[in-house]
């Protein structure tokens, strides 16, 4: 009968330093008919560190097919050259989809078989020679926690592809409202120029007595899709410059950007840039900076834009602001004292004789 060597110390006493082995652990051992598990059961039994349920299966056909019916936290393989290879056994269930904990234990050194346990997808390869019933137990408990850690970790993976996907998703219907405000704008615009239109030339025609004017013509209102993407008509230098300013706002936020949007806010309003041709070219860069994204965060993007968009906005309604209230109130030559006093009578008379 094959035994596990000796624990190096009759001290129960395990210090939790990394980790804190399972109270319980369940584990399905896959021999042959030479190697049975009655002695492994022994030693498992004579160490109080946990309780191991340990259920055998006679060869590999028994062995899969208590794998299909019950669920095992480790599985252990008596691996025999010449009747049960462990090797080819666990990498066919590594391929077949089997992810439990696997180790694989045999009279062979550990030197000669633990890089092929790991090739083929073993947790860890354990001579008995050279194993204690304590360090069997160790190593079934880190495989245990890292099959653990990597199932936890395919969930956060999933969560986090889960919210990236929900984070562009609700960034697209944001800049598919922003589209739409924009084609709005077209169409007040529009409209506002054929009332105009009609206005100007009703009044030509002194025909407007009850004040109403005739809805504008379909054709001179032309939609977009929502879906398509904004073109911008601005001069490339300045969608640069704003693709620029939008990666820097986004990076330094509020606050630190504030003689650069009025340079831009003052060169908007001296080249009579309207509100809605200053939506569109925000919207057409925020659109390639998302596009850019990949798979990362969107929604930190699609905030800082939004505040520099109002920012921008707010800027340019100053600046056109100040130019109306120049216009409307043009700067006057004063005129110098004494300037505007009357001429005195007898000068005149003298300059009349």
């Amino acid at each position: 009968m094959t035994k596990l060597a000796p624990p190096p110390s009759p001290n129960r006493y395990t210090p939790q330093i990394w980790g804190q082995m399972p109270l319980r652990i369940k584990v399905l051992y896959v021999t042959t008919l030479h190697r049975t598990g009655g002695w492994l059961a022994e030693a498992f039994a004579a160490d109080s560190a946990t309780e191991v349920l340990l259920e055998e299966a006679i060869g590999v056909t028994a062995a899969l097919a208590q794998l299909r019916e019950e669920v095992f936290d480790a599985v252990l393989i008596s691996h025999e050259a010449e009747v049960l290879d462990g090797l080819e056994f666990v990498e066919g269930l590594r391929a077949g989809g089997h992810e439990e904990p696997m180790l694989i234990m045999g009279t062979d050194p550990s030197a000669d078989l633990a890089a092929f346990a790991y090739e083929v997808g073993a947790d860890a390869y354990c001579c008995v020679a050279e194993t204690t019933t304590r360090s069997l137990l160790w190593t079934f408990a880190r495989a245990i926690e890292r099959f653990q850690l990597m199932r936890e970790n395919r969930r956060l993976v999933q969560i986090e592809r889960q919210r990236l996907a929900q984070e562009h998703q609700e960034a697209e219907r944001l800049l598919t409202e922003q589209r739409a405000l924009i084609v709005e704008l077209e169409r007040i615009r529009e409209t506002g120029e054929h009332t105009a239109a009609i206005t100007a030339s009703a009044a030509e025609a002194n025909d407007l007595e009850d004040g109403t004017y005739p809805p504008p013509e379909p054709s001179t209102i032309r939609p977009r899709t929502n879906a398509q993407p904004t073109k911008c008509d601005l001069p490339e230098r300045l969608v640069g410059h704003y693709r620029e300013l939008l990666r820097a706002y986004v990076v330094m936020g509020v606050g630190n950007l504030v003689d650069e949007m009025t340079a831009l806010a003052s060169l908007l309003a001296d080249a009579g840039i309207s509100a809605q041709r200053t939506m569109q070219l925000h919207v057409h860069v925020l659109e390639e900076l998302i596009a850019s994204l990949g798979n990362r965060s969107a929604r930190h993007v699609m905030n800082r834009a939004d505040l520099l968009v109002v920012e921008v906005m707010a800027h340019l309604a100053d600046g056109y602001r100040r130019r109306y209230h120049k216009r409307e109130h043009p700067a006057q030559q004063l005129q110098l004292p004494g300037f505007d006093a009357q001429v005195p009578s007898n000068s005149l008379n003298l300059r009349a004789a």
